[in-house]
């Protein structure tokens, strides 16, 4: 008996969501990536802080549903996992690329590119693949993939582009070992630009912290 993993190529549906109104008053946008376990109806809420004519928010969705805490009850979303990595993060690519073009943005608006947790994995691909022109990339909380060099980042004009990393100083899932390897990561990657804030919590989201980046 043998068994052959063949492939298919196929069209797909997912939602987004966006809040707030994208108007000539809006001067920043907002491309945020969620973290494991969320669905972006409930991961917006933590920009409802935001002044809402200026800011205009869109939170990709996770592909991947499942029930969380085996109670089939509530659902959550994740974007990768390490199987069948590189075609999953090729098709979570192709799904950001889709977003992008439905909302056809005005060039003259602020980017502002925003990863929680897991979401830090896909917001800093989609910046090396895109070499995307943002006002502030904001990594929270989260990994940088290892497959991710110093020449995918050599686009970066750092006049014109802010590097924020930030994490709790009881954040379960960072241990001092891994923080010593992120920090030796982002500042190869980002050149030693990237400013880093670190907040009295865990593996939370603080609305106040996202206020603060503008």
């Amino acid at each position: 008996m043998s068994n052959t993993e063949k492939t298919v190529t196929y069209t797909t549906e997912n939602t987004y969501l966006t809040q707030n109104e994208l108007t000539q008053k809006t001067k920043n946008v907002w491309l945020v990536f969620h973290g494991i376990g969320y669905l972006s109806r409930y991961f917006v809420k933590y920009f409802n802080g935001l002044n809402t004519e200026e800011n205009y928010i869109i939170v990709p969705q996770a592909p991947s549903k499942y029930y969380l805490k085996n109670e089939y009850k509530y659902v959550g979303a994740s974007w990768l996992t390490k199987e069948n990595t590189a075609t999953e993060v090729k098709n979570v690519l192709n799904y950001i690329d889709a977003v992008l073009e439905a909302e056809n943005l005005p060039e003259d608006v602020n980017l502002i590119l925003f990863g929680f947790s897991q979401g830090v994995s896909i917001a800093s691909r989609w910046l090396a693949s895109k070499k995307a022109n943002c006002k502030l990339v904001a990594l929270y909380a989260g990994g940088i993939p290892n497959e991710l060099t110093t020449d995918d980042f050599e686009f970066m004009d750092y006049s014109s582009t802010n590097i924020k990393i930030i994490y709790g100083n009881q954040d379960e899932f960072l241990t001092p070992e891994r923080l010593k390897g992120e920090k030796i990561k982002i500042d190869k990657l980002f050149q030693g630009n990237a400013e880093t804030t670190i907040f009295e919590g865990g593996h939370e989201v603080k609305p106040e912290i996202i206020k603060d980046l503008i």
